[in-house]
């Protein structure tokens, strides 16, 4: 069928794998707030602290702490009364996390969870497969859809 994992990986291996762990919880919380600023702006035309806050079921200040980071990352712009809104690094940020999230979403799919636990799930998962594995899983999603197009 494929490969096995081996039983325990060498040290750097393992340390490797801590490392990418580390790095993907880093970017996490910010491309989930790009993410979600981008929605927001997709369907309501702005994105406001008090809606980015009661999407994620956080305080206010939580938002705006976040928000600031956000601003001195390059990745979003914050007008006084306007809302925030994405640069164009945000921009590009919210477009690799909404990939990433399709691909994982319908490659659960694919193996036959049901949609709304897919929905879920890949909102974990979205950050933490290297590109490798969301590469696989594309190709696995796509190989899938054939096989019940010719049904």
């Amino acid at each position: 069928m494929g490969t096995r994992p081996a039983a325990s990986a060498p040290p750097d291996a393992a340390a490797e794998g801590f490392r990418q762990a580390r790095d993907a919880r880093r970017a996490e919380l910010a491309e989930d707030y790009v993410e979600l600023i981008a929605e927001l702006i997709g369907t309501g035309g702005e994105a406001r602290q008090v809606d980015i806050a009661a999407r994620l079921g956080v305080a206010q200040p939580t938002v705006a702490k976040m928000l600031k980071r956000l601003a001195e990352e390059g990745l979003v712009q914050q007008r006084p009364y306007r809302g925030v809104f994405l640069t164009a690094a945000g921009e590009a940020m919210a477009a690799r996390a909404r990939t990433r999230h399709h691909v994982v979403e319908t490659f659960l799919c694919a193996l036959g969870v049901s949609p709304a636990a897919a929905r879920r799930d890949s909102e974990g998962i979205e950050h933490h497969v290297s590109d490798e594995t969301l590469a696989a899983m594309a190709r696995f999603t796509a190989r899938a859809a054939k096989v019940r197009g010719k049904g």
